[in-house]
């Protein structure tokens, strides 16, 4: 069997993973990366903390880093114009046709932003968006931030020097990844003064200074990585260090003018407000109203509130089957509905039978996961060999920092699809850490855990191993108990 010409379109985490697994996994392969911008994400300090969970740094590099030490990669600036999937061909921006064995869409995932038109409104998904937003805060005294994922969690905690409204549809913060106690946990940090001291959470992703290439505004760059906002200057134009007011249970009803607002007012039916305590202006670049009926002026309005696949690139002309939140559907060896084609990250949706413990989220060490894996199985295809679904597939294992406090997520940390027939096991330190385990028949389904616990390889073996806890339950949690010691 000759060995295999891959393309992989896409240069953020899964697409740079895959390219990576691809180079030495067949070391006589021809690769060509595509990607749309001149910086490519990079994995470095890789730390595996369990069989599962895992840390590591993102750091921008140019896009010809991935050929250096790699001479079977070639790597190309451009964007995907075209592509035929019965030709096996693509064709791209400068006029170049490309033909591949096997093929791999690693083109991530595009921000949905509320009123996308409005010049006060901004999404934040890659780097170059993060500039945009840097420019635009110096000037702030307040903003809007519409969200409750990572990106929002991260970004009301690290701005600086500007009042905050957070507006967010749940009951509690950070509720797309921790439960309503832990966001509880975290409520008491929001406005506190940060930590700045060495001894701090490290700041892991690395920007560059080089400058975009790329001018076409539907052109998004690689996903931002791990700890994204503790390395970037946010700082407004207030002398004030952190201000954040919380609107629990709400959407944006609409984005207003001064003009807007000055039509209602004088008939009486809407009026501003400021939180209490806080010093209003007589005007404002836009107000943002609520679905509570609350008002708020501001000088911008961040939308983070998540992403949709960006399949654009290679829907054109082609038949491929997508899932019902839009990303084009995986099999367990991560091919599409179209032979010869793969896909990884946040573009694709992991469409085959999951195990117990695992669940798919649009994460950077999901995207590192998938292009790796997906790797293998190009290699495997072309060669006509089976290969084995990758052990991280098994348990979802999450690791993240929020307001400087370890965040490590397992299995069905918040009782994914386990209904109602499930019991909680809490403890809590306050300021320091929360640990909660979900419980279904006795067994272990998953676990958040707060602040240096050192119990995630612990509960990691407890929830493979299917241990019936039964026995134990009541002294699982128990500080100063040493958790292992009930299975020696």
């Amino acid at each position: 069997m000759t060995s295999g010409q891959y393309i992989v379109i896409g240069g953020g985490i899964a697409g740079v993973s895959c390219v990576e697994a691809l180079s030495y996994l067949d070391k006589d392969a021809k690769i060509t990366l595509i990607s749309a911008s001149p910086l490519i994400k990079t994995v470095t300090n890789y730390v595996q903390l369990t069989q599962v969970a895992e840390t590591f740094d993102v750091e921008e590099k140019p896009l010809s880093h991935a050929e250096e030490n790699r001479d079977n990669v070639t790597v190309m600036q451009a964007v995907v114009e075209s592509l035929n999937t019965q030709d096996k061909t693509l064709v791209t921006s400068d006029g170049q046709t490309v033909s591949y064995d096997k093929l791999c869409v690693c083109t991530g995932g595009k921000p949905k932003v509320i009123a996308s038109d409005s010049p006060v409104v901004v999404g934040i998904r890659d780097t170059e968006s993060v500039k945009d937003f840097q420019v635009k805060m110096k000037t702030a005294r307040r903003i809007v931030i519409i969200g409750n994922g990572g990106i929002a969690t991260e970004l009301v905690y690290e701005l600086e020097g500007c009042e905050v409204i957070w507006a967010i549809k749940d009951k509690s913060i950070a509720h797309t990844f921790v439960d309503a106690g832990a966001g509880e946990f975290f409520m008491e940090h929001l406005n506190k003064e940060k930590d700045k001291s060495p001894d701090g959470p490290s700041k892991r992703l690395k920007y560059t200074t080089q400058e975009s290439q790329i001018s076409n505004a539907g052109v998004m760059g690689g996903a931002l990585g791990p700890d994204w906002a503790t390395n970037v200057d946010m700082h407004g134009s207030q002398n004030i260090s952190h201000r954040v007011h919380v609107e629990h249970q709400v959407e944006v009803r609409q984005i207003l003018s001064q003009d807007d607002l000055d039509r209602l007012q004088a008939s009486g039916e809407k009026q501003s407000l400021s939180p209490e305590g806080w010093t209003d202006h007589p005007s404002w670049p836009a107000y943002v109203e609520l679905t509570n009926g609350k008002i708020y002026g501001c000088d911008l309005v961040v939308s983070a509130t998540g992403v949709v696949p960006f399949t654009d690139t290679v829907l054109p002309g082609n038949h491929f089957e997508l899932a019902s939140d839009g990303g084009l559907r995986v099999n367990d060896k991560m091919e599409t509905s179209q032979p010869h084609v793969f896909a990884a990250g946040d573009v694709c949706t992991a469409c085959w039978e999951h195990s117990p413990h695992w669940l798919q989220m649009r994460l950077w060490t999901q995207a590192r996961q998938m292009g790796c894996y997906a790797a293998k199985c190009m290699v495997a295809s072309h060669s006509g060999e089976d290969v084995v679904m990758d052990f991280c597939f098994e348990l979802f294992a999450h690791v993240t920092t929020f307001f400087r406090f370890k965040v490590v997520l397992l299995g069905k940390f918040n009782a994914q699809g386990l209904g109602d027939d499930f019991e909680i096991l809490l403890r809590v330190s306050k300021g320091e850490e929360y640990v909660k385990a979900i419980l279904q028949n006795g067994r272990l389904m998953g676990a958040i855990l707060i602040g240096e616990t050192d119990l995630e390889e612990t509960f990691e073996n407890l929830i493979l191993n299917a241990i019936d806890l039964t026995p134990f339950k009541d002294n699982l949690l128990e500080p100063g108990i040493d958790i292992e010691d009930f299975f020696d």
